[in-house]
């Protein structure tokens, strides 16, 4: 993070300077609407504003809170202590940390050159970015918002341990810089960052750990991953190889915490991304079945048909 930036995140706030004058807790009515613990987007966030960005209160027990909001945390210099759920995470500098909406906080007290950033975010905001950056439907990015937005059985938290990817530290200190200086077009900027972003995430996935203690979710995530780089020809059987797992037991294991086969999601990203081909190059019909790991190119078309109501011709003629 740039000097420039990290010395105006440095700057004691009011709150900070009545807390170092010997107040012992937190200004509550500075966050919460009630005496329920919950942090509030609407104390946080201007008016019509679904991002905002402020610097976490440093000096101070922060006590175990809920937000109704989305709540991302990024490490700019030193390290904060997070009690997540019941668990502790330790958010060294570059890291994010993800926490959903239904996650229980606890902070311990940071000291001066502990700067963490907190990122507000009311959920629609990723439908906004995400739509905007990428039509291509990418499963795995959705269980991801999913998991944020807690609509699925999913973990308190995400923690991205992504201090060496030189490419996530410019997005994140873009977005940030973006909020901070107020600048021109800045709703639209910052979905579009917050979408480059999760794709970049997306290729980091093993740089995540959750508090998922089961690990069912990482799985989840491990298949999904797999799905999105190997569409074309990806075997069940080759990938619980790899895993060391039985491939009956991960059959059942993805169906159960997915809903669908692991042939019905192979499929779902395979015609998701047909769909994108269409609407974004001039690849033939037949092609663009080949792309995507048809070779019957008349199963394809009888598939393609039943998924989206229409030929994949009159698919791209429509322009849907």
């Amino acid at each position: 993070m740039t000097e420039t930036l990290l010395d105006e995140l440095k700057k004691i706030t009011p709150e900070e300077s009545r807390i170092l004058s010997g107040e012992a807790e937190i200004e509550k009515t500075l966050y919460m609407s009630s005496e329920n613990n919950i942090v509030d987007a609407k104390k946080l966030l201007e008016a019509g504003k679904l991002i905002q960005v402020r610097t976490h209160t440093r000096f101070v027990h922060f006590p175990e809170h809920t937000h109704n909001y989305i709540e991302v945390i990024y490490m700019c210099s030193g390290s904060t202590h997070h009690v997540v759920n019941g668990e502790h995470v330790v958010l060294q500098q570059g890291e994010l940390l993800f926490l959903n909406q239904k996650a229980t906080q606890e902070i311990y007290p940071a000291r001066e050159n502990d700067i963490a950033v907190n990122l507000i975010i009311l959920p629609e905001f990723f439908d906004y970015g995400l739509k905007m950056m990428e039509e291509e439907e990418n499963l795995l990015r959705d269980f991801i918002v999913d998991c944020l937005r807690g609509e699925n059985e999913s973990s308190g938290y995400l923690h991205f341990k992504v201090a060496d990817i030189l490419t996530i530290q410019n997005l994140v200190e873009n977005l940030i810089w973006t909020i901070v200086n107020e600048q021109p077009n800045k709703r639209s900027i910052n979905q579009i960052t917050m979408g480059l972003l999760f794709l970049q995430l997306m290729n980091h996935m093993d740089k995540m750990e959750t508090d998922d203690s089961s690990g069912q979710q990482k799985l989840v995530i491990t298949v999904l991953s797999y799905i999105e780089e190997h569409y074309r020809e990806g075997e069940l059987t080759e990938l619980a190889d790899s895993l060391h797992y039985d491939i009956y037991w991960l059959s059942k294991e993805v169906k159960k915490r997915t809903g669908k086969t692991y042939t019905e999601l192979v499929q779902t990203k395979r015609l998701n991304q047909a769909a994108y081909l269409l609407n974004t190059t001039s690849m033939s019909v037949m092609d663009v079945g080949m792309a995507v790991g048809y070779e019957n190119i008349s199963y394809f078309h009888k598939i393609f048909q039943k998924r989206f109501g229409v030929t994949p011709r009159i698919y791209r003629v429509n322009g849907k």
